[in-house]
Order: structure tokens, then C-alpha cells, then sequence
């Protein structure tokens, strides 16, 4: 019975614990806005006239027009590294105005992000496992006059709802309501290993060199038993149309091959990923990325 007095102590606890991340002050904007207008500034603007202690910053605002596969992708590359309690707007909103939900999603492991509910969370959910989802309610989560405006939600409501909540003006509960824990999911290639062949998706290029990524990642390497400096039958198709197909060096870095050599490697992210040694082997091969784009991988013997 003795210990039945630390409950209460221990209830107050995990509560704090849960809403406390909400308060570092700090904002990662990603849009396929561009910067050639002032979209960007004026997010940047709303959230500013919320606490001018917030700290705002940016991930991309290159993201190809409506591309939500690659809205996805880069918050998997980039979420990760930036401290617990950050805040994250993703504004890739082809189905803006429509039926489509605003959310923010609550990760356990004490990131926010906040976003329409379109497939752009569908790789944070998988990385970071899902805490809660709650809907904005846009009848207290509105940039005050905004009322009239359907086309500009990432002004209106995403970022004056993300700057409310890591300014501490709100408590991640009063964002709206409670959801299901879960989001809408784009479908894909998971990467999988059967009969030494590994499957995956072509995830993302490496856009300034032409360097292809997948989402197959080192420990799946290791289990098929692909070492360093192991050739790789390697095969690319979009859809059903093969784009490239054939055998290419595994090594630490590009230079383990002649210029103008495709070669293999591991990318920041641990996944396996080519190159060609000074060059583009996106622009050679017509390679592309994204949910149809998918690789095979197989050891050569």
C-alpha cells in the first residue's frame, strides 16, 4: 500500500512527459512552393506573429509540383537528425480545399508533423511508429480572417497551427481531435528477400549528381550475403518495362571504379544505392523514382 502514494506522482509524470516535447521553438518547412514568390515568406510570417522566439528553418521547398512520394522521402531522410520536439510542416497539397484531412501526427519517439493527411507521413509513420493523429480543427487552429481563403492552407492553417503548438500556445491535445493511430499510406515496394534475390523501389535520386537510391538497406545486404567489393547483377524497370539490367561493383566509395563506371554502394541513409564514377546514371539510363520505379539485386557468383 505504500507505493499505491507514488501513482499519482507517476501519472503527472508520464503526462508532462507526453506534451512536453511540443516546447523547443523550433519549425522545419518543407513545400513544393519554390522560392520564386513569396509563399514561403509569408508561411515564415504567420508563424512569426505568433512568438518571434521561434526558431523557423527549411528542409526543401524544391519538391516537384504535387510529388507526395518525394514530400515522403525527404522527411524520412531528414527528420531524424534534428532534435526531439521539432516541429515539421509539409505543405505538398495537391488536394488542397478538398475533403482531404489537415493533421498533425505525434510520433513516439517525440516529433511533430504537421501536414494534409494525403500520403506525405506515409514513411514517417513506418520509421518513427505513430503516438497519435489529431485533425486540425480549423475553427480555433485558423489564421484569424483567413476564412475566405481555400487555396492557401499551408499559410492558413499548417503553419499557424505548428507555430501555436512549438510556441507552447497550445497543448498537442487542443490541436483538434483524437484520430485513429494511423495515416493514409501510399502504396510500394517494401524491400524483401526471397531465394537470395532482394526486391525494393527506387526511393529517391540523388538529384545535383544523378545517383540513384533505394530502400534496400545494408542488413538486408548482409543476410543475402553481398560484401564489399562483390559484383551485383542489378536490374531497374518502371512498371514493366526494364530501364536498366547488369552487373556492377559493390564498394565502399566511387572512385573504386574507372570514370564513367557504374558502381554500387551504401548512401547516408545505409541503402543501397549507384552511381557511375563522375557522372549521372539517372541522366544516362532515363531513371526515374518513386512507387513504380523498382529494383532487383542479386549476387553474382
Amino acid at each position: 500500500m505504500q507505493d499505491m502514494k507514488y501513482f499519482p506522482r507517476l501519472w503527472i509524470c508520464l503526462f508532462l512527459f507526453q506534451y512536453s516535447y511540443a516546447q523547443n521553438g523550433m519549425i522545419v518547412f518543407q513545400t513544393d512552393f519554390g522560392l520564386k514568390d513569396g509563399a514561403v515568406s509569408a508561411m515564415k510570417g504567420v508563424a512569426m506573429n505568433v512568438s518571434n522566439k521561434l526558431q523557423l528553418f527549411d528542409l526543401t521547398h524544391d519538391i516537384p509540383p504535387y510529388n507526395i512520394w518525394e514530400a515522403a522521402l525527404r522527411l524520412e531522410q531528414a527528420a531524424p537528425y534534428w532534435p526531439k520536439g521539432t516541429v515539421f510542416v509539409s505543405v505538398v497539397d495537391p488536394g488542397v480545399g478538398s475533403q482531404r484531412k489537415p493533421v498533425v501526427l505525434q510520433t513516439r519517439n517525440g516529433y511533430f508533423f504537421v501536414s494534409p493527411d494525403n500520403g506525405t507521413l506515409t514513411l514517417i509513420a513506418q520509421q518513427m511508429d505513430i503516438e497519435s493523429v489529431r485533425e486540425i480543427d480549423e475553427k480555433l487552429n485558423r489564421l484569424p480572417g483567413s476564412s475566405a481563403s481555400y487555396t492557401f492552407h499551408g499559410r492558413d492553417i499548417f503553419a499557424y497551427t505548428a507555430a501555436r503548438l512549438a510556441a507552447g500556445k497550445i497543448k498537442f491535445r487542443e490541436v483538434g481531435k483524437l484520430l485513429s493511430p494511423q495515416v493514409l499510406t501510399l502504396h510500394y515496394q517494401k524491400p524483401i528477400l526471397e531465394n537470395g534475390l532482394l526486391r525494393g523501389t527506387v526511393s529517391i535520386l540523388d538529384i545535383q549528381y544523378g545517383n540513384l537510391w533505394s530502400n534496400i538497406p545494408s542488413a538486408l545486404l548482409k543476410e543475402a550475403g553481398i560484401n564489399i567489393n562483390d559484383s551485383v547483377h542489378v536490374k531497374i524497370s518502371n512498371d514493366s518495362k526494364t530501364m536498366y539490367e547488369g552487373t556492377v561493383l559493390y564498394a565502399n566509395t566511387f572512385s573504386a571504379v574507372p570514370e564513367g563506371v557504374p558502381v554500387s554502394y551504401l548512401n547516408s541513409l545505409l541503402n543501397f544505392s549507384i552511381a557511375i564514377n563522375m557522372g549521372s546514371f539517372a541522366g544516362k539510363y532515363n531513371i526515374e523514382s518513386g512507387p513504380a520505379w523498382k529494383i532487383e539485386i542479386k549476387k553474382r557468383e
